[in-house]
């Protein structure tokens, strides 16, 4: 059965685009937003008063709306990257303490702590990555070791990267509480996708982008921190994140203490005239679908591979342990280097990641695209022995 949403998107039929988790197609509709918009900033001088401000606050709402926060809580911000230095910047990590992270986690979530760790006089404590795939096991053993330096924050995705293995949040944030530790969620291979409520976690800070799941353009994420750690020193000082810094004042730098939440953590340059208005479009595209939506699509979809591939030579993530929209394939000699061109030349598209091919469908890829990657695969694999 076709998806009923690849009509929204601009994908030829005998393409199988399977690779959300590195980047995803824009919709049509966020494609035509990033047009007008490019409009408005050739003829700014068409722009109502409080457009920036609207436009600003609009996004901010979407993206709370899809994790269950307050607006208020949310910081427009460039990338996990800069989401994580806003946090080891405002997070007390107290000499001869601990951070965790995860083993072969994405760069994002993991560089900023060993950067500090020297001057800072703390250890990165990396969770080596568990053969049976339970990370949740694994960091809760972590957090729990007995004999170990005092733990202050865990820096770590909600979803593994690399092979879709996914974490149960839920008792790993109880055992950080337990453990007087801070915890800060890279959810970008989770938001828009899985349902996440920042209520329930109640994580120190999550961050996301819009560039994979959430179908909208790069260079734009988004920072949720928790009322507790609001009143920390930003990343950068902008004017917008103080209470009354304004060029239309008679004295510019009239009140210069932070505004109250989390917009103090937004980013310089935030007012993009030609990002902003795509990614309102895409989150508006997520949130009228709903992540529990997708969530089941990309489901059936993994697990319709899953089934096709089983009398592969390939190992997989177990189920219990694998996200609903990543099916990571394992090889006993590793992944053939000539593999992923070799898909892309039958218009199949997964990525290599560390060793493992990784699939990744969204809401525009259906049944025809995975019995399409299915039977490349297959083919592929019996030209080259693998």
């Amino acid at each position: 059965m076709p998806s009923p949403w690849r009509a929204l998107f601009d994908i030829p039929r005998d393409v199988a685009y399977l690779s959300a988790a590195s980047y995803s197609p824009l919709p049509r509709v966020t494609v035509e937003a990033g047009r007008a918009a490019m409009s408005n900033k050739a003829q700014p001088w068409l722009l109502p008063a409080g457009f920036i401000e609207q436009q600003n606050e609009t996004v901010r709402a979407g993206a709370a709306k899809l994790i269950n926060a307050d607006q208020s809580d949310v910081a427009l911000v460039s990338s996990i990257g800069y989401g994580v230095a806003t946090m080891a910047k405002v997070l007390p990590v107290p000499r001869g303490s601990r951070v965790l992270v995860l083993g072969d986690d994405h760069s994002s979530p993991v560089l900023e702590w060993h950067a500090r760790a020297g001057e800072q006089g703390f250890a990165v404590e990396t969770v080596a990555m568990p053969a049976d795939h339970d990370w949740t096991r694994a960091v809760l053993s972590a957090i729990e070791r007995a004999g170990a330096p005092p733990l202050a924050v865990a820096s770590i995705s909600s979803v593994h990267w690399s092979d879709g293995a996914l974490l149960d949040m839920m008792p790993v944030a109880a055992a950080m509480k337990q453990a007087g530790a801070a915890l800060v969620v890279d959810a970008t291979q989770g938001v828009g996708v899985t349902p996440v409520d920042v209520k329930a976690l109640d994580p120190d800070a999550l961050i996301f982008p819009t560039y994979k799941w959430l179908l909208g353009p790069y260079g734009r994420a988004f920072l949720y921190v928790a009322k507790r750690r609001q009143n920390g020193v930003p990343l950068e000082q902008t004017a917008h994140g103080r209470r009354d810094v304004r060029a239309e004042n008679s004295h510019y730098l009239k009140d210069l203490a932070f505004v109250p939440d989390a917009r103090r953590y937004d980013m310089g340059e935030r007012d993009h005239f030609v990002s902003m208005p795509m990614t309102a479009a895409s989150l508006d595209l997520i949130n009228s679908i709903g992540p529990a939506t997708i969530a089941a699509h990309t489901r059936a979809l993994t697990m319709r591979l899953a089934e096709a591939v089983k009398d592969l030579p390939v190992s997989l993530t177990p189920e219990r342990h694998r996200s609903p929209h990543i099916l990571s394939l394992g090889f006993p000699k590793g992944t053939p280097p000539e593999l992923g061109a070799a898909l892309a030349k039958h218009g199949v598209h997964g990525a290599v990641r560390l060793g493992r091919l990784r699939f990744a469908p969204h809401i525009y890829n259906d049944a025809t695209d995975i019995d399409r990657a299915a039977a490349v695969l297959r083919t592929i694999m019996a030209d080259i022995g693998g």
